[in-house]
């Protein structure tokens, strides 16, 4: 065990051998912290919490009351294998949230980035990877496999189904449900969710130049309103990838895509 003398662990939870707690870490009352954690400094759980497994958590990060995280996760295939839960810095991380450790099936891992802000009883599914600043709202969840590029917003009562991509600043509606990739910039709604505009607002669309907004705009338009195939759009970015940097990151989100886009 490695608690720093700084830390300060509440009278009545449980801290197992082979805990790291950094300077400043609070734990709250009746938290168990089983072996294998590592908790990094001013990160405060509060009370009631289960953190277990390989979990590592970084700096400045905030667990609400009853928050389960790394452990078991729900793929009947996982038998026990050494895998583990990687999450960031300064997460805000909501009540009765649920965060499940990878299986050696997928990546092995579940990987949560930094500065993202999950509400109350959102559930991160096994081997998501969240990228950073994004943000999920009440009651939604992420089956297993999802991927999340920084800037995704989630509303609340939202599904991902498994091994979906949500791309850069793609914004799901409240209420919805996704089975397909959501490419960057894109607003999804419904059930099943279908593309609902772009996500202007989105600060990483703010901060591109005029030019490159233009091409996102265009690039839905061509997509959705003209009903151009996934190749003719892959051929229109790969006539503008020299002049437009934003493309690459679309180049990237259609190379990998698996599961279909929505349409």
């Amino acid at each position: 065990m490695s608690i720093s003398p700084l830390a300060w662990v509440a009278g009545n939870s449980v801290v197992e051998p082979g805990v790291v707690l950094g300077a400043h870490v609070t734990i709250g009352p009746y938290c168990v912290i089983t072996a294998g954690v590592v908790i990094g400094e001013g990160t405060v759980i509060a009370s009631h919490s289960v953190i277990t497994g390989l979990t590592t958590i970084g700096r400045n990060n905030t667990f609400g009351q009853y928050a389960s995280i790394g452990e078991v996760n729900q793929d009947l295939k996982y038998a026990g294998e050494p895998t583990t839960l990687v999450i960031g810095d300064r997460n805000h991380v909501g009540k009765h949230a649920t965060f499940h450790r990878g299986t050696v099936q997928g990546i092995s891992s579940t990987i949560v980035g930094s500065d993202n802000h999950f509400l109350n009883n959102v559930h991160i599914g096994h081997d998501c990877v969240v990228g950073d600043r994004t943000r999920i709202g009440d009651n939604s969840g992420l089956a297993g496999h999802v991927e999340l590029a920084d800037g995704v917003e989630i509303g609340f009562m939202c599904a991902i189904h498994q091994f979906c991509m949500l791309g850069m600043a793609a914004k799901i509606i409240d209420q919805s449900a996704v089975v397909q990739d959501v490419p960057p910039f894109v607003i999804a709604s419904g059930n099943r969710a279908a593309p609902a505009g772009i996500n202007e607002a989105a600060k990483a669309f703010l901060a591109l130049e005029l030019y490159q907004q233009l091409l996102i705009l265009q690039l839905y338009e061509r997509f959705y309103h003209q009903a151009l195939s996934i190749d003719e759009v892959k051929a229109t970015l790969k006539a503008g990838e020299s002049d437009y940097p934003i493309i690459t990151v679309y180049n990237e989100f259609f190379a990998r895509s698996a599961r279909g886009i929505i349409r």
